[in-house]
């Protein structure tokens, strides 16, 4: 689950151009990355249900939208990024993540080729300011950059009947989209919104990229024509257990500026084709491997693991731990992932999650955990 206990000062907090469509909801609002946002309407259990076998939608405006142009925009994203962003065409998104100096992930990210010398990045809420930061600093090439964040709402409409249920709303075929890929079109009425096939629940669905302003109006119009579906609306705590059960990493849980790509199994989107941020140390991470590695975990007992809990062995010696853990609401067990020590972290090896004064038998596996 996400660690919501943050100090905060409701003076201080943002809101998007929904909250006080979630509040008259009846959603519970917390502060999370500088916003006040739903973090549940009915219930986690409930919503994530909704997402696995229906239609919901997340209001996620809270993420970080950069725009990088000119001729020189793919130079800065290529020296940035660990991924090989010369391998998109328009229409085509990639996730990949910003290497620091030491080893470790300033951010997580999507980016996203607009058309040529035109590219969106789409960064996590909490890091805005240090990313945009960060990528300012590299930009020795002085390729454009537009930090867009706060104009910009973001929707999550995720859900096995996502595709049926807003089709009504757009001119354009949704079911063509296929995954990692976008397309600017029409919906809810509104020209030139970005509809893109990059879901974080596993479930399938589209984000929908639209101004502040005609968030309310799109708001609208997807309830209702979803509302055939039973379309809810979903909550940040149920999006934190929808992508556990998918095993995506969430930053500042699974990955931060202490964990290499390497080790949080992230080598798929990291290209030693080309030069970037880091990448000699991280060549040779790939190499000669890592003294931890992040790891998948299925408890055999009953029990909640938590972020920061120890994973111990047969022996009780601590040999890792927990960076995201929960319940699973579409397995009924628990779940979670966390970095073991590499001489441990074998598929079926057996563990152990130190929850209280009891260590509870677990066993490693292959992600995904819930398998459609």
């Amino acid at each position: 689950m996400f660690n919501f206990a943050f100090k905060y000062d409701y003076i201080l907090m943002k809101n998007t151009a929904l909250t006080q469509t979630h509040e008259s909801l009846g959603a519970k609002m917390v502060p999370f990355a500088g916003y006040t946002m739903p973090v549940q309407y009915e219930g986690v259990t409930i919503e994530h249900q909704t997402v696995r076998a229906g239609v919901g939608v997340f209001d996620v405006s809270h993420m970080g939208e950069f725009f990088i142009e000119g001729p020189n925009a793919l130079a800065l994203i290529q020296k940035v990024t660990s991924n090989d962003a010369s391998k998109l065409t328009p229409g085509k998104a990639q996730y990949s993540c910003l290497p620091n100096n030491d080893g470790g992930i300033v951010d997580d990210l999507i980016v996203y080729m607009l058309e040529e010398e035109c590219y969106l990045l789409v960064v996590n809420a909490s890091n805005i300011e240090k990313d945009w930061n960060w990528i300012q600093s590299k930009n020795d090439v002085d390729a454009i950059m537009k930090n867009s964040s706060d104009a910009y709402s973001l929707l999550a409409i995720q859900g096995p009947k996502a595709v049926e249920s807003m089709q009504s709303l757009s001119s354009s075929d949704l079911s063509a989209i296929k995954f990692y890929n976008f397309i600017l079109s029409d919906f809810a009425g509104v020209d030139n919104v970005i509809i893109s096939a990059t879901g974080y629940t596993g479930s399938g669905g589209f984000e929908i990229y639209c101004k502040n302003s005609d968030a309310q109006h799109i708001w609208n119009q997807v309830f209702k024509a979803g509302a055939y579906a039973g379309i809810k609306p979903i909550g940040l705590a149920a999006r934190d257990t929808l992508r556990l059960e998918m095993g995506y990493c969430l930053y500042g849980n699974d990955i931060d500026d202490a964990t290499s790509p390497i080790e949080a199994g992230l080598g798929w989107i990291t290209k030693f084709t080309k030069d970037f941020t880091n990448s000699e140390a991280l060549k040779v991470q790939k190499a000669e491997g890592t003294t931890k590695k992040l790891a998948a975990f299925k408890l055999n007992e009953r029990g909640i693991p938590r972020k920061g809990y120890d994973i111990v062995d047969d022996q009780g010696n601590i040999i890792g731990q927990v960076t995201s853990g929960t319940m699973s609401p579409s397995l009924g067990v628990g779940i979670g992932m966390g970095y073991i020590q590499s001489s441990l972290c074998n598929l079926e090896q057996d563990i152990y999650i130190q929850i209280r004064k009891k260590a509870i038998s677990a066993t490693i596996v292959k992600l995904p955990f819930y398998k459609s």
